[in-house]
């Protein structure tokens, strides 16, 4: 069996973006590298990069390449080995009465209302925050990303939104929003140990986290996963 790598195109181009105002870490500058736009990417291709620290926003597959701060740190989880400590089994416990299901990656005028709802209660500064239904679509999908949206319900109504991207060795959480009012469930932390559970189920190795920022308080908790890795010089290692 081949290595995952071995689908990376050895011509494959990556282009810097001027520097630019950090998102996470104020006073600090980034510089984001990008996979070539102009090549065909495709879920496999996308596995074999994600297994390289990159993510995905919308088309666009991207690394933190800044000059001067190395505080994103990819991360995973290697879920055969994730044991959750006693907040967390407290919360899976507390919403087993939600319904889980699988949709196609996608907004109708419901879960589109969740978004804003989410959006504008806890980032209403952010490039997020768009009254515009298709601009909000195409942070989440791309053509080529095998996505789904996970909708957690009680009674029929969406409380939950994960939005995952299935990998050739993992899921990928790409973004959770839900319902403000529901913010005492721990809706995000329910939606992580879903995730890890489906990895598990679907016989996968990981659950890719995005980039952990220790400085940062939005960016921190993923520490909480344990035993947690991070890409760095070169490699994926135990978080220390």
């Amino acid at each position: 069996m081949g290595n995952r790598h071995d689908s990376i195109p050895r011509d494959l181009l990556f282009y810097a973006s001027a520097e630019h105002p950090c998102s996470y870490l104020p006073g600090e500058n980034a510089i984001t590298l990008f996979a070539d736009p102009e090549v065909k990417m495709t879920p496999q291709l996308y596995s074999a990069l994600s297994d390289l620290g990159f993510r995905r926003s919308g088309e666009y597959v991207y690394s933190p390449r800044c000059t001067n701060c190395h505080a994103c740190l990819p991360a995973r989880l290697p879920v055969d080995d994730f044991i959750p400590d006693r907040s967390q089994r407290r919360n899976w416990k507390h919403n087993q009465d939600l319904e889980v299901e699988l949709l196609p990656a996608q907004f109708d005028d419901e879960l589109f209302g969740l978004y804003q709802r989410y959006i504008l209660s806890r980032h209403p500064e952010g490039s997020m925050a768009t009254p515009d239904r298709d601009q909000a679509s195409r942070f989440f999908t791309s053509r080529w990303s095998n996505t789904r949206f996970v909708a957690f319900k009680l009674w029929g109504k969406t409380l939950a939104i994960a939005v995952i991207d299935i990998l050739e060795s993992g899921l990928s959480a790409v973004y959770t929003f839900f319902e403000p009012a529901e913010h005492k469930r721990g809706l995000g932390v329910f939606a992580v140990l879903w995730m890890i559970e489906e990895a598990r189920r679907r016989g996968l190795s990981y659950l890719y986290l995005g980039y952990l920022i220790q400085e940062s308080p939005k960016m921190a908790y993923k520490a909480q996963y344990r035993p947690l890795e991070v890409f760095r010089y070169g490699e994926w290692l135990p978080l220390s």
